[in-house]
């Protein structure tokens, strides 16, 4: 990596892993970071999405620049990002694998996330530990097993490089199709792993995205089926609210994606 990019990316670090810290004033740290424009001096950041079948969004398994992002929520946000920034040098992957749970995260973390040695490690899993919970009880982890897999990953992380800035998704459900049977289960133990997942994001000061309140206030405007067909997968329409959500909550922390916040 080029010095200057190093450079760049201690002062990523510096202004953005560790906003919370002092005065409880998240947005308005790391003024020693911004130009007289009040823009960020950030470059060559390396954006990673992790996560399951909503993360990977039927992505490509080759270097195919036209497919590596997938359709999906990760796709909208990286699309926008690097097409407003481009002399930012960002690069952004995909991980997603579809059916993961966080055993499956756990297999692959070392070359699927530290091996790409992220600046901002995006993570949304826990809907398939919650149907393994039900439908395959032999694979399922408890919300406890959840939790100390969840924090060891996190804690490699850390290890690899301090600064990382974590953005942890909060899974969501819904009753629709063959979700309606065992929907009490369903909602209880989703909810269970949404509990752990806020603990976490406490634990390593993470930006939460509540990707199931956006739902919420969605399905009060449209049906249920408009935003999440299944149950568990959203439509191109709601990738789209879970983009916007995304770089809403993450521009708290990156000043220079405040730029979009009168966009949404």
């Amino acid at each position: 990596m080029p010095m200057r990019a190093k450079t760049s990316r201690r002062r990523f670090l510096k202004s953005s892993a560790f906003l919370g810290l002092a005065s409880g004033s998240l947005p308005e740290l790391a003024k020693g970071n911004a130009r007289p424009d009040g823009q960020q001096k950030e470059t060559g950041l390396v954006f990673l999405f992790q996560g399951d079948s909503i993360t990977d969004g039927n992505r490509g398994r080759n270097t195919d620049p036209n497919h590596i992002m997938g359709h999906g929520y990760a796709y909208a946000i990286a699309s926008r990002i690097g097409a407003d920034f481009p002399e930012r040098d960002f690069v952004f992957y995909n991980r997603g694998i579809s059916g993961n749970k966080i055993t499956d995260l756990q297999k692959r973390w070392q070359p699927d996330t530290l091996a790409l040695k992220p600046d901002v490690l995006s993570i949304l899993i826990g809907i398939n530990d919650t149907g393994a919970t039900i439908n395959k009880p032999a694979e399922a982890t408890t919300p406890e097993q959840f939790e100390t897999i969840y924090r060891s990953l996190l804690d490699d992380c850390r290890r690899a490089n301090p600064e990382t800035l974590f953005v942890l998704g909060i899974p969501f459900v819904y009753p629709v199709g063959s979700r309606q049977d065992n929907w009490e289960r369903w909602q209880s133990d989703t909810r269970n792993r949404q509990a752990v997942i806020r603990k976490l994001a406490t634990e390593f000061n993470a930006v939460v995205v509540d990707y199931p309140a956006v739902l919420d206030q969605a399905i009060a405007q449209k049906n249920t089926e408009y935003w999440v067909w299944d149950g568990i997968h959203p439509t191109v329409f709601a990738h789209e609210l879970m983009a916007r959500e995304w770089i809403k909550q993450v521009s708290k922390r990156l000043k220079f994606l405040r730029k979009y916040r009168r966009s949404f």
